[in-house]
């Protein structure tokens, strides 16, 4: 499994691909946490990373199906995958090594962003910033990646075109962090089914433990829907 992983790590960053995606997402974050008015951490008045976390879910819809794309899809289209299965591993070991070689690669992404917490840590004239809801909406974002990665390895075990794992990946991606939430709101469902329906998905969990608040329902939530995408992705490692 982990020689799988480190080939899938070292296979994005063999090309400027890597390198480029990653540079986007810090790029984007910092333009719009210290430099467009509407959402500028400078502006607030009080030390706060809350836009930073309202605003990554958002940027790792694109970034995530970007690093998740080629894993099966480009084993495919070039017909490496037949060699990988003459290597003495089981389909498991394959699809676990894909997805944790992916993880650690938007796991990486997400490291430079503890500047963000230093500066404005150094910034605040007094109180600092919330350590514990600090923590608690980092664990929530590394769960939100890890379920994302999820999604994106087995939408590109669906076809051999990348573009195509991409868009894929990015819609079901959508459509699982806020598709409930968006379904919870019809009027039809006010009458109490609506808090259910939000509970499916994943920006209510999300929001759960950037609270603070480490929930065991939460974190049986995000392990669930992980099981679930990999226990797809291996089925149709099966069909091939």
């Amino acid at each position: 499994m982990w020689s799988v992983c480190k080939k899938e790590f070292r296979q994005f960053f063999s090309s400027l691909t890597g390198y480029i995606a990653i540079a986007v997402f810090l790029l984007l974050n910092g333009l719009f946490l210290f430099v467009f008015p509407d959402s500028n951490l400078l502006d607030f008045g009080y030390a706060t990373l809350s836009k930073f976390f309202e605003l990554a879910p958002w940027i790792l819809l694109l970034l995530v199906p970007a690093i998740t794309m080629r894993s099966f899809s480009e084993e495919f289209k070039s017909g490496t995958f037949e060699i990988l299965q003459t290597r003495p591993l089981h389909r498991w070991q394959v699809v676990m090594g894909k997805y944790m070689g992916a993880l650690l690669v938007v796991c990486l992404a997400l490291v430079p962003t503890l500047i963000y917490l230093l500066s404005i840590q150094q910034l605040s004239a007094e109180g600092g910033i919330d350590t514990g809801g600090t923590i608690g909406s980092y664990i929530g974002l590394v769960f939100l990646c890890a379920v994302f990665t999820a999604i994106g390895i087995c939408c590109s075990s669906f076809t051999s075109n990348a573009v195509v794992a991409f868009i894929l990946s990015a819609f079901v991606c959508f459509l699982v962090y806020s598709g409930f939430n968006a379904i919870s709101r019809i009027p039809a469902l006010q009458s109490g089914a609506d808090y259910y329906i939000e509970m499916l998905g994943i920006d209510f969990h999300y929001r759960s433990i950037s609270r603070g608040v480490i929930d065991s329902r939460d974190i049986v939530y995000f392990f669930s829907v992980i099981f679930l995408f990999l226990v797809i992705t291996h089925r149709n490692l099966l069909k091939r």
